[in-house]
């Protein structure tokens, strides 16, 4: 299925420039270019595209207005594109996809459009479950609950590879892959990497739903081990247990997740 995709850049050779480096990907279809945020606007309630590349600094609207100006219609991805690199903290906090400094690698955008595609999938998927679900309700009610949630799959591409955190006035590009255990405190997570630990505004209820759960799992009410860097387990008294990490780090195990673990861990 292709990407529609619109450019927006008040720099014509900007534009030229990225059409340029997207001609290898042929599942990206670019359906408008727009010189500025008012016409960016205007393309996207009409085209109701896939993904926006959107230019920060242009005359009258920059891109985060252009966000702002389609607060009332269902979004599409964004990925900034810029030659200002001090606006990458907003950019995250806009929910972006990833931004892109100018002029773009062919690395970084191959990367990029990885992503896209992981989210657009998802996306897509939850809106199939979504539209089966109403049918069924329509003509066989009994069969609704037979539907599996969009959230239920396991394939491991349906989750994040990459997890953006703000912390310390910085955004982190943590790889899920070097995360050791997630600690929650309130709706703040702790994430330990084994060397580094960061501080992610998040509840770890939605943190879990971007994991991979063959992986990542709830080993007390308040953690998150990843089960490919335990490296021990250790019986406890009570029919609890310690997990010994690859980083020589220690987790208890309760009671009630001592079952789940056992399933994973050998």
């Amino acid at each position: 299925m292709s990407i529609r995709t619109i450019l927006v850049d008040d720099e014509p050779l900007a534009i030229q420039g990225l059409r340029l480096r997207l001609e290898p990907h042929e599942d990206v279809e670019i359906v408008e270019t727009c010189s500025n945020g008012r016409e960016a606007i205007r393309a996207i309630k009409t085209h109701k595209p896939d993904l926006v590349f959107l230019d920060i600094q242009m005359p009258g609207f920059d891109g985060f207005s252009v966000i702002q100006g389609l607060m009332e219609v269902e979004p599409p991805l964004f990925v900034f594109v810029t030659a200002y690199g001090d606006h990458a903290l907003r950019a995250f906090q806009a929910q972006a996809v990833d931004y892109l400094m100018k002029p773009v690698e062919e690395v970084r955008l191959a990367d990029t459009l990885e992503r896209v595609r992981l989210r657009l999938s998802e996306r897509r998927s939850a809106e199939e479950a979504t539209k089966l679900k109403e049918v069924l309700a329509e003509v066989a009610p009994d069969a609704v609950d037979s539907v599996p949630q969009a959230d239920d799959g396991h394939a491991s591409n349906r989750y994040e590879k990459l997890i953006n955190i703000k912390d310390r006035g910085q955004i982190f590009r943590v790889d899920v892959d070097t995360i050791e255990k997630i600690d929650a405190a309130g709706d703040y997570m702790c994430i330990y990497t084994g060397d580094n630990t960061l501080i992610l505004r998040e509840t770890m209820k939605d943190l879990e739903k971007r994991l991979d759960p063959r992986r990542f799992q709830r080993v007390h009410r308040s953690c998150i081990v990843n089960l490919d860097l335990v490296r021990q387990v250790k019986p406890h008294t009570n029919g609890e247990c310690f997990l010994v990490l690859e980083s020589g780090g220690t987790v208890k195990v309760s009671r009630s997740y001592r079952d789940v673990v056992a399933r994973f861990v050998h």
